[in-house]
């Protein structure tokens, strides 16, 4: 059963294990780990808490995470021991029922996995972006730009 609910500081050393490891995939899926900055090098400036944090926990321990405005889902990560639990379509739900009525996000090309999750819970891709890696810009990067609308 995952249960999600609202960060608290005690979390951060799980958030970037959890990061760190995810990332990892997510870049060699992409741009390649060449690219990789920890969590603690990039929350800041990546506005990581400027909006919503949620954690989601299995049996009590934290094993994802998503940051989201009401506009934008921002982040997404979860533990690589368990990616497709349902640890993230749970953090994907609660972003968007705590969101506006449409939701967008942006998303490395290549990163099939995330793109599935993303489509399966009703997100649609509207553009395509070429340019550099956000947060580490001495890397090009190809991303997508998906959108929800409440139904």
């Amino acid at each position: 059963m995952v249960n999600t609910r609202p960060y608290k500081s005690t979390d951060w050393s799980r958030l970037c294990e959890i990061h760190d490891a995810s990332r990892l995939d997510e870049l060699s899926l992409t741009v390649g780990k060449d690219a990789f900055l920890t969590l603690e090098q990039t929350a800041e400036n990546e506005g990581l808490f400027d909006g919503k944090l949620v954690v989601a926990e299995v049996d009590g321990v934290v094993q994802g995470f998503v940051a989201y405005s009401d506009a934008e889902l921002t982040w997404l990560y979860v533990d690589p021991q368990f990616y497709q639990k349902g640890v993230g379509r749970a953090l994907v739900r609660q972003a968007i029922a705590d969101s506006a009525s449409a939701i967008e996000l942006e998303l490395l090309e290549g990163n099939t996995p995330a793109l599935k999750l993303y489509l399966s819970e009703g997100f649609r891709v509207i553009k395509r972006l070429e340019g550099q890696l956000e947060g580490n810009e001495d890397f090009a990067a190809v991303g997508l730009v998906l959108r929800h609308e409440a139904t």
